[in-house]
């Protein structure tokens, strides 16, 4: 389980407060993790741990998924409110 010491980190990244960079964040996560999958070819059994434990925080909706963002879950009680544009 070697090669899981750099997946499991990706899981942590916390995803931006601004909504206008969700998609670039998305973007580089997800590229990260196919260049990743495509270069060191992690075991199965690495690889499915790491599935299941993005699947699980994605289905939560936890709101630290890189995929997409929830339509329920809140912002941070730190993030500016978003009806607001330029102060």
């Amino acid at each position: 389980m070697y090669c899981l010491q750099w997946l499991l980190p990706v899981l942590l990244i916390p995803k931006p407060l601004n909504p206008a960079l969700w998609f670039s964040h998305s973007m580089f996560m997800g590229f990260y993790l196919l260049s990743f999958l495509l270069e060191r070819k992690p075991c199965t059994i690495c690889a499915l741990v790491f599935l299941a434990a993005l699947f699980l925080i994605c289905y939560s909706c936890w709101g630290n998924c890189f995929l997409y963002h929830c339509t329920g879950s809140q912002l941070p009680e730190s993030a500016p409110d978003p009806n607001i544009v330029g102060t």
